[in-house]
């Protein structure tokens, strides 16, 4: 008998995919377009925002320049891209045609469970429901379809273009097939797949978010200051980013939401939120989408301004 390779065998089994719609034209939402229209997908963008929308589609085009600036790819296959990707500010009209739906939305349970009901009662009968939840129960927004066994989690990492990780979450009734063909897509996207189970926050965010809460934890204690923490985290553990600037990037309020399904789902203190991390984001410091958080940023971008006012 000839054996195929794996991830063959896992290609030859698994569902067809052309069309992907992807639901939340956030920062996740459309790296996650933009990587399904390189590798030759067609996708629909959804999003009730039709200026966030055409924000996205900017952002795409903007990556997709710097793609070619760096010669990963060519002017043509930008071009390409671009011209794969639609635009839909209604769900039900945007997933009827879809193979595959991904929901980038907002990490709240109760709008996830809202957007899962739409897009059960709008999709078609065979299409896979993912969500890019990076610690909400899959099983928990499974049961709010009548699909469980189609809805899985693909869980990208930030900057999707960029980063290789997809963390793969099976929920409690998934099926094998839908694991297999989430697995072998994402193998087609060119990133590197690895299928965990359902517990609250997974295995990236598990592991991360209490390293990200005790450095906060250290701050907030006064053992040493935001460079310090970070120069330590990347120069002795040679991270490539120190953990408060992780969370800063990450946004503290996702870092806190996430935390807190920690906690919750666990119910054990050494996932409690450090005190400094809740007021922050009370105060409305979220890191670098509000401006300010461990670091204060350059408007509109990312970029680092080198004081802070805890090292101050």
């Amino acid at each position: 008998m000839q054996y195929l390779p794996l991830h063959l065998q896992r290609i030859k089994n698994c569902f067809m995919i052309k069309n992907v719609s992807v639901i939340g034209a956030g920062t996740m939402g459309n790296g996650i377009a933009h990587v399904f229209a390189q590798y030759g997908f067609e996708v629909r963008l959804i999003d009730i925002s039709q200026t966030q929308l055409e924000k996205a589609k900017a952002t795409i085009s903007k990556n997709l320049d710097r793609q070619v600036s760096k010669a990963l790819i060519t002017t043509a296959d930008a071009a390409a891209t671009l011209q794969r990707i639609q635009l839909d500010t209604v769900l039900a009209n945007g997933v009827q045609q879809a193979d595959l739906v991904v929901e980038a939305a907002t990490e709240n349970i109760e709008l996830k469970l809202s957007i899962f009901k739409q897009m059960d009662a709008a999709a078609p009968a065979h299409a896979i429901l993912a969500t890019n939840t990076s610690s909400i129960s899959i099983t928990k927004i499974a049961a709010a379809t009548q699909r469980p066994q189609q809805v899985i989690g693909m869980h990208f990492m930030n900057p999707v273009p960029v980063m290789k990780l997809v963390e793969i979450i099976n929920g409690y009734a998934t099926s094998a097939t839908v694991t297999d063909t989430i697995t072998a897509l994402s193998m087609q996207l060119q990133k590197i797949p690895c299928v965990v189970n359902d517990y609250p926050g997974f295995i990236a965010n598990k592991v991360l978010m209490p390293m990200i809460n005790e450095a906060i934890y250290s701050l907030y204690e006064g053992i040493a200051g935001v460079a310090a923490i970070d120069n330590i985290m990347k120069l002795g553990m040679a991270h490539p980013m120190g953990p408060l600037q992780l969370a800063d990037f990450i946004g503290l309020d996702t870092c806190l939401s996430i935390l807190n399904v920690l906690y919750q789902g666990y119910g054990n203190p050494k996932y409690a939120p450090c005190p400094l991390l809740v007021n922050m984001v009370t105060a409305g410091k979220l890191g670098a989408k509000s401006g300010e958080g461990f670091y204060t940023y350059t408007p509109g971008s990312k970029e680092l301004v080198v004081s802070t006012s805890f090292d101050k």
